[in-house]
């Protein structure tokens, strides 16, 4: 039996152009805390790395969490050449529906979502074939925030596999 290492143990210094962002994240950060970020990467340096998931037929690396630290290393020329183009990055191997779990778990433990994007990848992961229970168990919510999701995104297919009926008192 192999022994389990933590990605991060195996960082790389990847060129910037070979990472492409996903299209999936529903984190957004605010300019006065991009400002900081791009602050705290300069006094401190890069301090975590990016996760992606390489994208062998295209010799790229797909972003799963990092991606205000990546545009950071685009943005700033100072921060750029200070680290010649290169990101520090832990490489996953996981299927796209545990990637984007990986993005929504790693956003959670720091911060607040954008209810729109949140909707919209409940929907894609419904959409997918993973069951209440899974988005539940992977993307860390409760059953009222599922249902709220699914009702805004309004897609009628994603309530499909429930039961539904009208109170008496409607």
């Amino acid at each position: 039996m192999i022994e389990y290492q933590s990605p991060v143990y195996k960082i790389k210094a990847v060129p910037v152009e070979k990472i492409v962002t996903n299209h999936y994240n529903p984190n957004i950060v605010a300019p006065p805390e991009m400002k900081l970020l791009e602050l705290s990467i300069w006094e401190d340096g890069y301090t975590m790395p990016c996760v992606c998931y390489y994208l062998p037929a295209e010799d790229q690396y797909e972003l799963v969490d990092g991606y205000h630290r990546y545009l950071v290393l685009k943005n700033s020329s100072r921060i750029y050449e200070r680290e010649k183009g290169l990101l520090p990055v832990a490489v996953i191997e996981k299927d796209i529906a545990n990637r984007m779990a990986s993005t929504i778990r790693h956003n959670r433990a720091r911060g607040t979502h954008s209810v729109e994007l949140m909707s919209n990848i409940v929907a894609e992961l419904t959409k997918a074939g993973m069951s209440d229970s899974w988005i539940l168990k992977n993307i860390g919510m409760d059953k009222d925030e599922l249902l709220r999701l699914k009702q805004i995104s309004g897609l009628a297919e994603l309530f499909a596999d429930k039961d539904f009926s009208v109170s008496d008192e409607a």
